[in-house]
Formats: structure tokens, C-alpha cells, sequence
């Protein structure tokens, strides 16, 4: 891997420092666990999945009154309780005999949660979120309530924060992609020309941004699908060189071709219908020497089955995938697909962390940068 790497790597590292990582895979598998139990513990308390079974997903789903676009999330839920052993599936289809936890389970992972969640530092409202999540299944599932209301209760940005920023991975992954936005303004002889897709409340902005400091921008532009994001960015951020637009990536991107200097995508590109397409529109957006940044979670962990499949139904059910997930409930690409994905788009990878070995690879987020050679 290139020199960039290295450097990237050391940010990150430094961002962190003093923060013990040898218990990260132990704490990530506590917090799943404490998830996966509270899923079944309510399937079995509410459903015929308490009988002998076998049972299709549908009939479980019309058991707990889930909203038709939101059907297809109680078969989800299935299939990872029967890949981490807590439900049966038979041969012809259906499921059974699901994991029956005691009441001391429960407790014991309740109260390891909380040493878990500070291993990784994670806030209160993190937890606090992952709490609630579970407590809201049932109107989770009836549509009466909205993950949007678990992360910005009273519209405030502070649980969305502890999710996307404040926490162990995202200050390593965030510091290492600003130093790789450093990297660039250091070797690039004119204003820079960045645009950040779905950029959310700026989560990762707020650390590129410094980053910026002393160098000339021509400008910055913000973007995501809904207003909300924009009014509060607008709040947050300012204006000067930072330009605010609506965009819906699953439609054309802006029309600059080759004019872009650095495109940034954190923890959003896998919303695109097809990755490879959305890789080869950023692909001719960049000028020569131009870079992606994609911060990118490859493994979907059992702690956000209770909010990330909520965000992602639409009005017809599970999102359309069009690329290597289309068929299946997939949310994210595996890591040897996004770099696959990225040479396919004509990019070259420099930067791909956390290194193998790194006790922080169980958080199953990663920092890609590549580089258009054109």
C-alpha cells in the first residue's frame, strides 16, 4: 500500500491515543449479542415462533402487525438470529425453536453493554439509542414511529453525533481521511474543488473541514437528499467557501466533469442502487490526480438491526439493489467488493484501513481513498 496509507494510518492512531483497543472485538460482540437477545426475546413473546413451527417470515411478520413496507425486515431479523444460532431454519423453508433467553441473560447483557459501549467510546446516547430501539420494536415495525425520531429526538443532532462522530472508529477513520484532504491542499497548486455526498449533520465534515485551514478552496459543496440536513449544516458550518445543494444519488450527479478535486462519501455510498455505477460517475467528476474518499461499514452487525433497515425501507418494501446485492437484504459491500468496485471504476486504491491485524478491523468500518489516474 502507498506512502499515503502510512501517513493516514498515524492520523488516525493519533487521534485516538490512550484509548485501550485490545478489547474491541469482545465489546462489539457483547453489544450485537445484546441486540440479537432482545430481538428474539420479542419475537418469541409475540409470535407463533413460540410454537413447534415451522414458520414462514410473512406469517410472523402479520403477527406483529408490521406495516407492509416494513415486512421484509422481520424475515432480516430471521436470518441473522439463525446465523448467530438463536432460531432454526427447516429445510423446505420457515423457522422454529428460537432461542428461549433466561431472565439472567438478559440482565448480564444489559449490564455488559455498558462496559462495552465505553471500550469503544460510545455515548450515553448511543446506548441510550440502542435501548429505546428495542423498546420501540413493535411501533418500529407498525411504522408509528420513525428511527428518524430515535436519532434526532426533539430534532436535535446529538444521538445522530454520538453515532457518526463521537466514537472510537469514526475518530480514527475521520482523522485519517483528513489527513488525507491535508495530503491533497499540500500537493494540489490551485483552489481546491470538493464535493461531499449525503453528507448528513456533517459528521465528517467537521473534521475535514480544519483541515482546509492556510489552503485556497474554491469551494465546498454540501449536499444530501433532505433540507434538514442542509438548514442544520447551514447553522453549523457557515458559509464562505461552503456551498449547500439537494442531491438524490440514485439520480445524475452534478455535471462538472473533470473538474473535481476531492469527492467525499461517508457512510452513505451504499445507499446507491448500484455501487459500480455511482464509482464510475465520481470516477469522470475528477480531475487528474483527484481523489474519493468513501468511509464505508463492510459487515452488517446484528447492534443496527434495529434502526438501519428502518431507514432503508421504502414505500415498497427493502431498497432496490441493482449491483452484487440485488436479490438479497444486503446493506453493504464487503470489503473486497468496494475495492474491487473502485479498480473496476478506473481508480486506484491508496489508502485501505484500518491495517489487517488492527483490533479496530471488528468495528467493520473502513476508509478507502483512491486516486483517478486520468
Amino acid at each position: 500500500m502507498s506512502p499515503l496509507n502510512d501517513r493516514a494510518d498515524h492520523a488516525g492512531h493519533t487521534a485516538i491515543a490512550g484509548a485501550a483497543t485490545g478489547g474491541t472485538a469482545e465489546a462489539v460482540q457483547d453489544l450485537d449479542r445484546l441486540i440479537l437477545l432482545g430481538i428474539v426475546a420479542d419475537l418469541r413473546r409475540r409470535t407463533r415462533l413460540r410454537d413447534g413451527g415451522p414458520h414462514d417470515p410473512g406469517a410472523v411478520a402479520q403477527d406483529l402487525a408490521a406495516a407492509p413496507r416494513h415486512q421484509w425486515i422481520v424475515g432480516h431479523w430471521l436470518a441473522a438470529l439463525h446465523e448467530h444460532g438463536m432460531v432454526s431454519r427447516h429445510d423446505a423453508g420457515g423457522y422454529h425453536g428460537p432461542h428461549a433467553p433466561r431472565r439472567a441473560e438478559l440482565a448480564e447483557a444489559r449490564a455488559r453493554m455498558e462496559s462495552a459501549r465505553a471500550a469503544l467510546g460510545y455515548s450515553a446516547e448511543l446506548a441510550d439509542l440502542m435501548l429505546r430501539s428495542l423498546r420501540e420494536l413493535p411501533a418500529l415495525l407498525r411504522d408509528e414511529v420513525g428511527v428518524q425520531a430515535l436519532l434526532y429526538p426533539d430534532g436535535e443532532p446529538a444521538t445522530a453525533e454520538a453515532v457518526y462522530r463521537g466514537n472510537l472508529i469514526s475518530r480514527y477513520l475521520n482523522a485519517a481521511a483528513a489527513d488525507v484532504l491535508r495530503d491533497l491542499a499540500e500537493r494540489t497548486g490551485r483552489p481546491l474543488r470538493i464535493l461531499e455526498l449525503g453528507a448528513g449533520i456533517g459528521a465528517t465534515t467537521a473534521d475535514l473541514l480544519p483541515a482546509l485551514d492556510g489552503h485556497p478552496v474554491e469551494f465546498y459543496l454540501f449536499t444530501d437528499l433532505s433540507p434538514f440536513f442542509l438548514d442544520t449544516a447551514r447553522r453549523r458550518f457557515g458559509a464562505g467557501f461552503l456551498r449547500y445543494a439537494l442531491l438524490d444519488i440514485a439520480r445524475d450527479l452534478p455535471h462538472q466533469p473533470g473538474g473535481l478535486d476531492l469527492v467525499v462519501a461517508a457512510t452513505m455510498a451504499h445507499n446507491a442502487p448500484h455501487v459500480g455505477r455511482l464509482l464510475d460517475q465520481i470516477a469522470a467528476l475528477l480531475a487528474p490526480g483527484g481523489r474519493v474518499v468513501l468511509i464505508e461499514t463492510v459487515r452488517e452487525h446484528p447492534q443496527s438491526l434495529t434502526s438501519m433497515p428502518f431507514a432503508l425501507s421504502t414505500a415498497a418494501g427493502p431498497p432496490e439493489r441493482y449491483d452484487g446485492r440485488a436479490g438479497t437484504t444486503r446493506t453493504y459491500l464487503r470489503r473486497e467488493e468496494w475495492l474491487a468496485a473502485l479498480e473496476d471504476s478506473g481508480l486506484r486504491v491508496d489508502v485501505d484501513l484500518p491495517r489487517q491485524g488492527d483490533p479496530l478491523t471488528a468495528l467493520s468500518q473502513r476508509l478507502f481513498v483512491a486516486t483517478a489516474d486520468h
